[in-house]
């Protein structure tokens, strides 16, 4: 089984670049603990914790359709749906879902499916 590290998206409305072109289309990908450290060191940060989304995405969004580079500016000027399209979708493919077993009962020997719940130790 492979796993899925980038993931296509429209946008609602739509990144208007310089010329008026309107770009929607573009491609996320999973983020690492380094994009998550590096943005918290961005400089735009620093001075205001709220821009780490901005920074974050800048990093995650690897593609948009017509866009030579996706950059912390660019983030910035989309709309706030498609801002807020992008945090969730980054929000979503991000989750960690519990981590699951597969078990047989010993006594009846029926199989399922259970949660590994590691700070407790189960």
């Amino acid at each position: 089984m492979l796993l899925q590290t980038e993931f296509d998206f429209t946008l609602p409305k739509g990144y208007v670049d310089a010329q008026g072109n309107v770009c929607r289309k573009g491609v996320m990908r999973l983020a690492t603990a380094l994009d998550e450290i590096e943005a918290a060191r961005s400089p735009g940060v620093r001075g205001n914790e709220g821009y780490m989304p901005v920074a974050l995405l800048s990093k995650v969004v690897t593609r948009l359709e017509g866009v030579e580079c996706v950059t912390p500016e660019v983030i910035e000027k989309l709309f706030t749906a498609d801002f807020a399209f992008l945090q969730n979708m980054y929000e979503t493919i991000n989750n960690a879902e519990e981590p699951v077993i597969q078990v047989q009962c010993p006594y009846c020997n029926k199989t399922f499916t259970d949660t590994l719940n590691f700070a407790l130790g189960e």
